[in-house]
């Protein structure tokens, strides 16, 4: 277990600029910086990130929390999952007192499939450097490749002994479960005989975002056609591999820097290029190019280039994928090398000047690569010319912006030799179809309404009048519980009046103090359970001394705390300098002692209208005269407060 005084070291050394950048390109928007958040699907950038206050907050999904809180949504971690990545990266020794028994089979099981992954990891690539096979067969094998010690050393690349079970038995010894290692992929398990998945390969460690090992990749070496050329991890809670770019570690920061990303292939496609120089540079591990990878990507660059082999399987392998990355709104760019090549051997029988020319000389738009690769194919032939026609619209059809798609018709149209409005006229139709689709569209509407009919169209849907189940009072608690987070131990002065409203006594509190106890002295609770757990720790903090900071809530192991307390800290807007023009403007800060004495009125006059309507529904439903006496009593006093309120709020109740 963490102890206290290191969780509050690695919160407060943590900057949430630092640890968000490293996942998202951010760029400066005033005093605070925005990104494409990594949790939903967007194109107009609504993260938020707030260096002041440590926090970030998404306007379009509502994540918001601050650095462990960001780790834990990012990468799925547990809470000393997150203190731990985030102890590692600023340098934070973590002495944890011993775990007892309990703890201890209680642990994350995630946790230990990290675990056992990184024991594995240095456990082959020891194996590979260290022992005899290992030295002959894996390490001469990389160098036969042409990859020199240094990328090897790297990418963390290794060698597992054929020797049937070498590495389970070496695991177990080491007190590791067989059960987690056969559901990691590490140990296969054939009438209860064990035996190593990898024996008599090499390794290819797999990593995420954060450089953890999640899985691997398995060569053979020899030729036996009975057994797969590559091995790879099983999916499981921390591998899945159609959300998993490999070298993705490695290239993130320079894929950011150039804004642009090469995407290969195959492992040893990615080795050669960073061994060369060339660092933004990911391969899609054997599967076929998914919409999780592609968004994965756009957290850095919008910006794609595919590189494949030279021969007919490559240039099909281009084609494969595409629409998919233009329907993300990203630009695609295609390299193909010489037939004779795949990106591996033409990086490495080529100076990098010759390979950074290439790229820069031959890297085609998408749509134009596959409209001449296409009528290449077709020829004379015009039902085929009338099929790669429609490929070609259909591919432009889903890109999601018109600029870019009018961009591309009009440069088909030069291409194809066909009319730019019969070209356009196909994409509408397709797009037509489309939004009929999505928005559930009466099929017998007349086929020939125009794309912006469709859009401003809605289908007739009986309007059912929404339940509201917000609390009484929500709104205007939360509003005292921001003001708490924002102020609550700076100071304003408090005028006591008698009952003709004349000022007796003045006094200096803290805005916390002011709250607080105005509302506990009325007897005044919070209903909403996260706001009550805010006003009871300032509640205990008067009580102590020591009032809590905005930077408690945020960083609390509560998760509904520390996204409540990030969520009101945060706004996506920013007062322009206006002073510049000599025009000034008020702020809440100018006006701190008036918002605070408003908004406890505020909840004061919603909670007793609440009671007032509670007291008029008893007395319509009321027989007894005793009773009605008594509720009539109840309403007289209930009015007068509420009048009382709200003359100090300025406002005239008309019922």
């Amino acid at each position: 277990m963490i102890p206290r005084e290191t969780i509050n070291q690695i919160i407060e050394t943590a900057r949430i600029e630092d640890v968000v950048s490293e996942f998202v390109t951010l760029r400066k928007r005033g005093s605070n910086l925005i990104g494409v958040c990594p949790f939903h699907k967007e194109k107009t950038p609504s993260f938020n990130v707030n260096p002041a206050r440590n926090i970030f907050k998404c306007f379009g999904c509502g994540k918001a929390g601050d650095s462990v809180r960001f780790i834990m949504e990012h990468e799925h971690y547990s809470y000393p999952e997150a203190l731990r990545y985030l102890a590692k990266k600023y340098g934070i020794k973590i002495e944890e007192r011993e775990q007892t028994p309990e703890e201890l089979a209680a642990q994350n099981e995630r946790e230990r499939m990290f675990n056992i992954n990184s024991f594995a990891q240095q456990y082959f690539s020891d194996t590979m450097m260290t022992s005899d096979e290992g030295q002959s067969v894996g390490l001469a094998y990389f160098h036969e490749r042409g990859f020199r010690d240094a990328i090897i050393n790297r990418f963390q690349l290794g060698y597992c002994p054929n020797s049937g079970s070498a590495f389970t038995d070496y695991a177990t010894q080491h007190g590791y479960d067989k059960d987690l290692l056969i559901k990691v992929g590490l140990t296969g398990n054939y009438e209860n005989r064990f035996y190593d998945r990898y024996q008599g390969r090499v390794i290819f460690p797999i990593h995420n975002l954060t450089g953890k090992v999640i899985g691997f990749g398995g060569r053979i070496l020899t030729k036996e056609k009975t057994k797969a050329k590559y091995v790879n991890s099983p999916e499981s809670e921390i591998y899945n591999k159609s959300q998993t770019l490999y070298g993705i570690f490695f290239a993130r920061n320079e894929i950011s820097k150039l804004d642009n990303c090469i995407l290969v292939e195959g492992y040893a496609d990615v080795l050669s290029m960073h061994q060369a120089g060339i660092e933004n540079v990911v391969a899609s591990s054997g599967t076929s190019l998914t919409t999780e990878q592609i968004r994965m990507i756009s957290r850095y660059t919008k910006n794609i280039t595919m590189l494949y082999d030279g021969d007919a399987a490559g240039i099909h392998a281009a084609l494969r994928g595409t629409n998919m990355i233009l329907e993300e709104g990203m630009n695609v760019r295609i390299v193909v090398l010489p037939p004779e090549d795949d990106p591996d051997s033409f990086v490495q029988n080529n100076p990098i000047e010759v390979v950074t020319k290439y790229l820069e000389d031959n890297a085609r738009d998408f749509i134009g690569f596959k409209t001449n690769l296409l009528l290449k194919d077709a020829q004379n032939d015009p039902i085929k010319r009338a099929s790669v026609i429609k490929d070609i619209v259909e591919t432009i059809a889903v890109i999601p912006d018109p600029i870019y798609r009018a961009t591309y018709i009009k440069e088909c149209s030069r291409t194809l030799e066909m009319a730019e409005q019969t070209l356009t006229n196909e994409v509408n139709k397709i797009l037509r179809a489309k939004y009929r689709k999505q928005l559930g569209l009466d099929p017998k509407l007349d086929s020939q309404l125009t794309y912006q009919e469709y859009q401003t169209y809605q289908p007739q849907q009986q309007q059912v009048e929404p339940k509201d189940t917000t609390p009484v009072g929500f709104f205007q608690e939360q509003e005292l519980v921001k003001l708490l987070l924002s102020h609550g131990s700076e100071t304003i002065e408090i005028e006591e009046k008698d009952e003709d409203g004349k000022v007796i006594n003045t006094y200096i509190t803290t805005i916390a103090s002011a709250i607080v106890d105005d509302l506990k002295n009325d007897g005044l609770l919070f209903s909403d359970p996260t706001h009550k757990k805010i006003f009871d720790a300032f509640d205990n903090g008067l009580d102590t001394g020591n009032l809590p900071t905005a930077q408690d809530f945020t960083s609390s192991e509560d998760q509904d705390v520390a996204v409540l307390a990030a969520d009101l800290l945060s706004t996506q807007y920013k007062l322009d300098d206006w002073q510049r023009h000599r025009i000034v403007v008020r702020t809440e800060d100018d006006v701190l002692k008036k918002t605070v004495l408003t908004s406890i009125l505020r909840f004061k006059d919603m909670v007793i209208e609440d009671r007032r309507t509670a007291v008029v529904k008893e007395l319509q439903s009321c027989t007894d005269s005793d009773e009605q006496l008594i509720l009539l009593q109840k309403k007289k006093k209930l009015d007068a407060i509420r009048l009382k309120i709200n003359h100090d709020l300025g406002i005239v109740i008309t019922k």
